[in-house]
C-alpha cells in the first residue's frame, strides 16, 4: 500500500471532506478520563458529589462514544482499504471493549450505592483510560502514518503529508 496516496483511505463519514470520527472522539475521551479523575477525587475525599459526577461522566462518555463509534464504523465498513490495516482492527476492538467496560461500570454504579465508588468501579475506570491511551495512539498512527481520513491526494515531503501542490520545489528540475 502506498502511504503517499491516502485518498484510498478517505473517510466515508465526513462533511465536505472533513471526517467526523476524529471530531467526535474528543468527547468520550474527555468524559471517561474525567470519570477516572472524579473516581480518584471520591477516593481522596469520600464526598458523594464525586461519585455522582463519575456516573454522569460515564453516561455522557457512553452516549458520545456511541456517536463516535457510528462514525468510525461507517468508515470501517465502507472502505476495504481502511479495513485492510491491522491497526484499524485493534483500534476498533479496543474502543469497543472500553465502551463495554464503561457500560458495566455505569450499571454497577446505578444498581449499587450511587453515592460511592467501589474498588471495582475505580479499576474499570483505570482500564478504560489505559485502553484509550493505546487505541488513541493507534488512531494517530492510522491518520499520521497511513493517511486514514485525509482529504484529497497528498504528497510526502520531509516525512509529513502535505496537500499536493503545496511543495514549492514540486515540478522543478
Amino acid at each position: 500500500m502506498d502511504s503517499r496516496q491516502p485518498s484510498r483511505l478517505r473517510s466515508t463519514a465526513a462533511i465536505d471532506g472533513h471526517p467526523l470520527h476524529p471530531l467526535l472522539v474528543a468527547f468520550p475521551i474527555a468524559f471517561l478520563i474525567g470519570a477516572l479523575l472524579t473516581d480518584l477525587a471520591f477516593q481522596g475525599t469520600g464526598d458523594a458529589f464525586w461519585a455522582r459526577a463519575s456516573a454522569w461522566l460515564i453516561g455522557s462518555g457512553l452516549v458520545s462514544g456511541a456517536l463516535a463509534a457510528v462514525a468510525g464504523f461507517v468508515d470501517f465498513i465502507a472502505n476495504e482499504h481502511i479495513r485492510s490495516l491491522s491497526l484499524v482492527w485493534y483500534h476498533f476492538i479496543g474502543n469497543a471493549i472500553a465502551l463495554a467496560l464503561s457500560a458495566v461500570s455505569l450499571y454497577l454504579r446505578l444498581s449499587g450505592d450511587a453515592l460511592s465508588v467501589t474498588g471495582t468501579e475505580l479499576l474499570l475506570s483505570i482500564l478504560v483510560v489505559v485502553i484509550f491511551a493505546v487505541t488513541g495512539w493507534l488512531g494517530g498512527e492510522m491518520v499520521f502514518r497511513h493517511g486514514v481520513g485525509m482529504a484529497g491526494e497528498r504528497s510526502s515531503v520531509g516525512g509529513r503529508l502535505q496537500p499536493k501542490g503545496s511543495n514549492p520545489n514540486e515540478g522543478r528540475s
